[in-house]
């Protein structure tokens, strides 16, 4: 039985066509979702055998454990794409503290967590011979920079820190045959709002380039790419 990639988040939105995405390419996906139990159950009628996905609140530390102990007893983790992340256009003065904690915990604490609670996994398989180890984190075209973020401040916050884990946990993680990496989308095609500048390569982001992005930091030919942020956005908001 091939290991599991697990992806959060992985039944709506850019999640759904990542899910699609892997599987159509003969990777074996675990997926997490919270409210999209139809979209998911698409998925696993769809791709019989090939996808499962365990409904979880990411918040709970106890549902964490309930995924990757899945993941432990029915093959494996060969990877992990954080991919979860939580968006609000709210402006700074009208975030309370719950918000703000809501927000930054789930895009980047929970982040974080599976990475830790995962290595285990990732390791051993590695060590069996699958190959070297991937974990991808969904970032965004701003996340390798500190500026002032007056809108949707605590996403901003966790994105950034996504991009200190992911440089951190590839220097600690390489030594195991891991690598760790980040792929930051830029206005993408189910993106809130509008972009605010031109995008000068023309037009949002579409799924199609931030999955082939995803699908080259697979492959065995990137086994020395880690502890980078690649960046999908059309050259749009580089300061």
């Amino acid at each position: 039985m091939k290991p599991y990639i697990l992806v959060t988040s992985a039944a709506s939105g850019f999640g759904c066509a990542l899910t699609e995405y892997l599987a159509n390419n003969h990777y074996r996906v675990l997926g997490t979702y919270y409210h999209s139990e139809g979209s998911a159950e698409a998925l696993v009628k769809k791709f019989s055998g090939q996808v499962h996905m365990i409904q979880a609140d990411l918040s709970k530390a106890e549902d964490r454990a309930r995924v990757v102990t899945y993941a432990r007893h029915n093959g494996g983790l060969w990877g992990l794409i954080n991919n979860l992340g939580v968006y609000s256009e709210t402006w700074i003065e009208n975030i309370d503290t719950v918000m703000f904690e809501q927000i930054f915990g789930l895009t980047c604490t929970v982040c974080f967590d599976l990475i830790q609670r995962t290595t285990s996994l990732i390791r051993h398989e590695v060590d069996r011979g699958s190959g070297i180890g991937r974990i991808i984190n969904i970032g965004d075209s701003g996340a390798d920079r500190i500026e002032a973020r007056a809108q949707a401040t605590p996403y901003h916050i966790a994105k950034l820190g996504v991009h200190v884990l992911t440089r951190t946990f590839a220097q600690r993680l390489g030594a195991y045959g891991i690598t760790v990496n980040m792929v930051s989308p830029g206005f993408m095609e189910n993106s809130v709002g509008e972009p605010g500048e031109s995008i000068p390569l023309g037009g949002p982001t579409r799924f199609a380039d931030v999955l082939h992005a995803v699908g080259y930091l697979l492959q065995p030919e990137s086994r020395h790419v880690s502890g980078t942020n690649l960046l999908v956005g059309g050259a749009w908001n580089l300061g």
